[in-house]
């Protein structure tokens, strides 16, 4: 994908006033009071500004004027992960942008689009995985469960002990605040469906914490209590 080319900042300021006046007529402030139930400040909804972003196409530039650019509310933000090219920020600079992510909905969307696909990932993985700040471990714990799924079948990734990973979450994760009990869990539920050797203890481990065990789940959707989410999507592979 051709990135448009270099503006000036003028013209840059420009292109980012006009952008968060379409962003404020997009704005539905039913929406808003939706997304503030999640802690969630966005007021767009995501398809119409991931339309948005699919006119613009991937502008570095661009995302790091919107990023920057103060707002009322943290839509800018999404718009610029989502024109943003994963390699051209630096370690230094994907850190600090976690740590000012204002909201939920940034923090994934940062650690899914960005993070992800870094060439620096490993590095924040286990920068973050360490952090003292629940949410920030939270993305470190969000990069070790990609690492678990993106696997080879039977394979354990290099530089992760699971055995460590399912102490740690069977220690931890019944009172460890809210977003990083829902990052140990996924990781909790992925090494449980990838690794049949230890699908056994990680499914144990969800049934005597129930962590998410009465979670309400809409129907046809499957329930993010490990020992379910294990057991279903277990069900899935072997049947496809």
């Amino acid at each position: 994908m051709t990135a448009a080319p270099q503006r000036t900042e003028s013209e840059l300021a420009a292109e980012v006033a006009a952008l968060h006046e379409e962003l404020s007529a997009l704005a539905d402030d039913r929406m808003r009071a939706v997304n503030a139930k999640h802690g969630d400040d966005h007021a767009v909804n995501l398809t119409k500004l991931r339309a948005v972003a699919k006119r613009l196409k991937t502008q570095p530039d661009l995302a790091r004027a919107l990023w920057q650019t103060p707002a009322e509310d943290s839509t800018p933000k999404l718009l610029a992960l989502l024109i943003s090219r994963p390699t051209q920020y630096s370690e230094a600079e994907l850190d600090a942008m976690l740590r000012e992510a204002p909201t939920p909905k940034v923090h994934e969307w940062l650690v899914s689009y960005l993070g992800k696909k870094s060439p620096h990932r490993e590095a924040l993985r286990t920068a973050w995985f360490a952090d003292a700040d629940p949410v920030v471990a939270s993305a470190g714990w969000a990069l070790t469960s990609d690492r678990v799924a993106k696997a080879p079948s039977g394979e354990v990734p290099d530089g992760l002990d699971l055995d460590a990973l399912l102490d740690q979450i069977e220690a931890e994760m019944k009172d460890a605040p809210e977003r990083l009990q829902w990052a140990m869990n996924q990781c909790l539920a992925e090494i449980g469906i990838h690794d049949a050797t230890r699908r056994e203890r990680a499914i144990a481990i969800g049934e005597r914490l129930e962590v998410l065990k009465d979670y309400p789940t809409p129907p046809n959707c499957t329930s993010p209590f490990a020992p379910i989410w294990i057991g279903e999507m277990v069900r899935r592979a072997e049947s496809a």
